[in-house]
């Protein structure tokens, strides 16, 4: 079930439009977002998200639209959403947090805790489950941050730069994290990250000035390079010749 952006338009306080009459869909499986700053990546997630509601167009999944009343609910427990900023709550453990977020998604009281256990031991957080979430690691909030959207079993999980701020070997122990979720949760994942892209991906969208300037494959993308490009530099060589007026 795609998530799916139509002919949406987005301004912040009234000025010009960071998304404009878009029209795009991301498809199952695991999607890198790619980008330069500024480009409405994180915009798109936010609307994606619900967090904000496009000024005209729609959001959907499925059925569902993300602005509409009577569907909002239900788009929520299906669409997760990982910030950049995954702020702990002092007074409660790991776990606490994590159920207390499926509650906030419609879960009941009992649900939401038994699920968190499940939630935190596929993030490998089970031993740090009594822990209090304020004395966890950014690595370690970002997993728990990953938990907190499968509590409530979402369809699709939106990652803004969810490795922003994290040292190499965290940055190692997401990345495995995500390709091992990747085969059971639908992610999109902005980041500025190039590599390891074939280890994860299954589609790459290069977003640059509120619109895709790129979609598709992998090996698609890769493609796009210059045929005398070292192997190891060729994500880099396609991502810059798609995206020339970054500065």
């Amino acid at each position: 079930m795609p998530l799916q952006f139509l002919d949406c338009t987005f301004a912040y306080r009234a000025g010009t439009p960071v998304i404009d009459a878009l029209t795009m869909a991301f498809p199952a499986g695991c999607t890198v977002l790619l980008g330069p700053n500024g480009a409405g990546k994180s915009t798109l997630l936010s609307l994606g998200a619900s967090a904000l509601n496009p000024d005209s167009g729609e959001v959907r999944l499925g059925r569902r639209n993300s602005a509409r009343g009577r569907d909002r609910r239900g788009y929520r427990q299906a669409v997760g959403w990982l910030p950049q900023q995954v702020k702990a709550i002092p007074s409660l453990t790991v776990r606490e947090q994590a159920a207390y977020v499926g509650w906030l998604k419609g879960l009941s009281r009992a649900e939401a805790w038994e699920r968190s256990a499940a939630a935190l031991a596929r993030v490998r957080l089970t031993e740090l489950s009594e822990r209090g979430s304020h004395e966890l690691s950014g690595g370690q909030l970002r997993r728990l941050g990953i938990a907190q959207t499968l509590v409530h079993e979402a369809q699709v999980v939106l990652l803004d730069e969810p490795t922003a701020g994290l040292d190499p070997v965290q940055r190692g122990i997401f990345r495995d994290l995500l390709a091992e979720l990747s085969s059971s949760v639908n992610f999109i994942v902005s980041t500025h990250q190039t590599e390891d892209l074939a280890d994860i991906y299954d589609t790459v969208v290069v977003f640059d000035r509120g619109r895709p300037v790129f979609e598709g494959s992998v090996p698609a993308f890769f493609a796009t390079a210059p045929a005398d490009v070292a192997p190891e530099r060729r994500a880099e060589s396609a991502y810059r010749g798609l995206v020339r007026g970054e500065v």
